[in-house]
């Protein structure tokens, strides 16, 4: 990653932030002001996990010379059934444990239920939402929200409600002009189209300049069939007959 400057030989700036160009010749804004507080951020949390650690130690010391943590458990067990023998029968314990259980269940079930539904629902909105108001695929795609989503939806989770995207091996998409940060939904959405081997069908004419279009050593390709510049149903038939994963 170098600095890009001028043909006076200074340095361009965007927004105010001087601009770097990336080894794959993409330019991004650096935001210093951003990575100084996102180091400042990632040092708190690494003392945090420190001060965590040695907390963990001091407790563990308290069980030194325990060898067999299943006989000590036991014997916790052993203790605390003695005590709750006052009001028990040692041998209605688990029985009485059991009927405890089932009276449970079922407001345990319900909840359990209603907790997926709403999950769903936030997934729906979180996601689904992200591809219904993205300006990339508006600007950049030739296919619809819905079919972008079918395609590339699996690669984004919710994460301590916030959107986090992954990319194709499994690893968090962060931001190339805020580094340390995760990428927002459209950087992360653009990041996954360039590494799409298809990205060439879904772009827009007007959008084939932009990053990874022309990847491959240009090669000229044979125009593709169907009706991309059509309506949308157009644009859907033509991208689902000749891309079955999107359906």
């Amino acid at each position: 990653m170098k600095l890009k400057l001028d043909e006076q030989g200074h340095a361009v700036l965007q927004d105010g932030k001087p601009v770097y160009v990336h080894d794959d010749g993409k330019e991004v804004a650096f935001d210093a002001v951003s990575t100084v507080a996102t180091i400042t951020r990632l040092n708190a949390e690494a003392k945090g996990h420190r001060e965590r650690a040695e907390a963990a130690e001091k407790i563990a010391k308290a069980f030194e010379g325990i060898e067999d943590a299943g006989a000590a458990r036991k014997a916790m067990e052993l203790v605390a059934n003695l005590d709750q023998k006052k009001l028990v029968d040692a041998g209605e314990i688990d029985k009485v444990k059991g009927e405890i259980s089932k009276a449970f269940q079922t407001q345990l079930d319900e909840a359990t239920g209603k907790a997926q539904t709403l999950e769903q629902q936030l997934y729906a909105e979180k996601i689904g939402g992200s591809f219904a108001r993205s300006k990339l695929i508006a600007d950049k795609l030739a296919i619809p929200a819905d079919m972008v989503q079918a395609r590339f939806g699996q690669s984004f989770k919710i994460e301590d409600g916030k959107v986090v995207a992954y990319d194709q091996h499994g690893q968090k998409i962060y931001s190339r002009a805020r580094p340390g940060e995760l990428a927002d939904f459209d950087e992360a959405l653009e990041t996954l189209v360039e590494q799409y081997p298809h990205r060439d069908h879904i772009l827009k004419a007007s959008g084939a300049n932009g990053g990874g279009a022309q990847a491959g050593g240009g090669n000229s390709k044979t125009p593709p069939k169907g009706n991309l510049g059509g309506s949308k149903s157009e644009r859907v038939a033509a991208i689902a007959a000749r891309f079955p994963d999107l359906k």
